[in-house]
């Protein structure tokens, strides 16, 4: 069965899974390297992140299970964003990792008002991200283009080409701060370069296969942050 055939209990159950195992997986690697479960920072920030994502779950189940079933591929199709993707789990990985070891050796000493400012940005990125869903429907977790997909022009997407990136970038800039770790900021910086690489192999391969998409490039000018790039 394809997966886009999933009857829709099938998909909810999948999902589900995965949700709990992602909250399981990154708990640990909070906790573990910190050594204690008295983290307090870890714990807002896994609430903050998982509140929305269990949201978007819900949601997506129930008005729009094709985009759910969208967002849970994970084969790239094209080499180099396969490439991409594993240097930027590598990157991210190191972004979880790195603020447990820094709390358990006291390296960094993060003012309560930064970290809760950092959960702000991250639910304000969240908040872009499900913006972002309602507006495309076609928003795949990996870059292919689907047979009638169309070119999004309105919402987030007049004013930048890749609005999904720009909430991406603002989670993972501020998820070492929301974990009280300055030193996981050098971690989360190298993302911005896996992004930027994969918003130009996405774009070469959207020019090639998506109609419209080149007269909408010359159009939005920014891809990410207008004015810069």
């Amino acid at each position: 069965m394809t997966p886009h055939a999933l009857s829709r209990g099938r998909l909810a159950a999948t999902a589900l899974v995965r949700l709990v195992a992602g909250f399981a997986v990154q708990s640990a690697l909070l906790v573990l390297p910190a050594g204690t479960l008295a983290y307090w920072q870890a714990w807002v920030y896994l609430a903050v992140l998982f509140a929305p994502v269990t949201f978007g779950f819900i949601y997506l189940l129930a008005n729009d299970p094709e985009l759910l079933e969208r967002r849970m591929r994970t084969k790239e199709h094209n080499a180099a964003q396969g490439l991409i993707v594993r240097i930027g789990a590598l990157c991210y990985l190191l972004v979880f990792l790195i603020p447990g070891v820094d709390r358990r050796f006291g390296w960094s000493d993060v003012p309560h008002t930064a970290v809760l400012a950092a959960d702000g940005i991250i639910l304000l990125g969240y908040g872009l991200f499900l913006l972002v869903l309602r507006e495309n429907r076609y928003a795949s977790r990996v870059i292919e283009v689907e047979q009638g997909q169309h070119v999004v022009t309105t919402g987030p997407y007049a004013v930048v080409r890749h609005p999904m990136y720009v909430a991406v970038l603002a989670i993972v800039l501020a998820t070492p701060i929301a974990l009280g770790s300055w030193w996981g900021v050098l971690a989360s910086a190298p993302l911005v370069a896996v992004i930027a690489a994969r918003i130009r192999e996405e774009e070469r391969q959207l020019v090639a296969e998506l109609a419209g998409y080149d007269a909408y490039r010359h159009a939005t000018k920014a891809r990410l942050i207008p004015g810069l790039w």
